[in-house]
């Protein structure tokens, strides 16, 4: 019988829940990566032995999880991942309602409107309603992002307590943009900004141009929920922010009004 070397890790010395929490580790990475990634950066990324990789990726490309480029050796998730998305927004009770918030809410302010839902640290945007002069822009929909550099998470996060945020986000926040928050006290600061004004507003901290607008929607305690409006930076005057911050407010009451009176929590 063949004898593994000392030291060396096969697929069958991982045990069942380790294996599957690599399936899943594998999945998510490929998912974050913009690109498709090889073996050897998978492992890079991950720190797995090479033989483990191979063989989950193997069965995952079996499986139509995980796909391959021309050459074989490149690898993104496959389309089965995208019925499992699906399923969970076909799913969800609170977003057919989300789905009317947010179109009316496009119809009356004319730009971007995007309904999220707080995934640890990050946000993960669930539903968008792109505004008329949008075209070819990517949709943000099953895309996730830091809590702290987007209005929709510091909303949901002016929800906990100044413990609860320190136990959630890492000790070094990463930024994306300059206007990025990367200092606790100061993200800090901006969420009680936030509790006392209602309403959460970005400049430019996750994507250039652009300035945001959210509302955490109160149906469930803590907020899980929120709603956003992405326009133009150079248009966020503070008197235009206002009139935008209110429209939403207004809707976005309405809206978890109509989710508490369904019984969705």
């Amino acid at each position: 019988m063949p004898q593994a070397i000392e030291g060396s890790t096969t697929a069958n010395d991982v045990s069942p829940v380790k294996s599957a929490e690599r399936t899943v580790k594998i999945l998510e990475t490929l998912a974050a990566s913009p690109t498709r990634l090889t073996l050897s950066e998978l492992q890079e990324r991950m720190g797995y032995p090479r033989s483990s990789l191979h063989a989950l990726v193997r069965t995952l490309r079996e499986l139509k999880w995980v796909e391959a480029d021309e050459t074989g050796s490149a690898f993104g998730v496959g389309p089965h991942a995208l019925l499992s998305g699906t399923a969970y927004l076909d799913r969800d009770p609170a977003l057919r309602f989300a789905q009317e918030t947010i179109e009316d809410l496009r119809g009356e302010v004319g730009y971007t409107i995007h309904y999220a839902r707080r995934d640890d640290a990050h946000v993960l945007y669930l539903a968008s309603r792109e505004s008329r002069d949008s075209a070819g822009r990517v949709s943000r929909v099953g895309r996730r992002l830091p809590a702290h550099v987007t209005a929709l998470g510091q909303a949901l996060l002016a929800e906990l307590t100044e413990a609860e945020v320190d136990a959630l986000l890492p000790a070094s926040l990463a930024g994306l943009q300059p206007n990025s928050i990367t200092d606790h006290a100061a993200l800090h600061a901006e969420l009680e900004v936030v509790r006392k004004r209602g309403w959460a507003f970005e400049r430019e901290q996750n994507t250039p141009g652009v300035a945001c607008v959210a509302v955490a929607v109160g149906y469930r305690i803590p907020a899980s929920d929120a709603v956003s409006c992405s326009m133009p930076a150079d248009r966020a005057t503070p008197d235009h922010v206002q009139e935008v911050a209110d429209a939403m407010t207004r809707h976005v009451t309405a809206l978890a009004r109509t989710l508490r009176h369904e019984g969705i929590r």
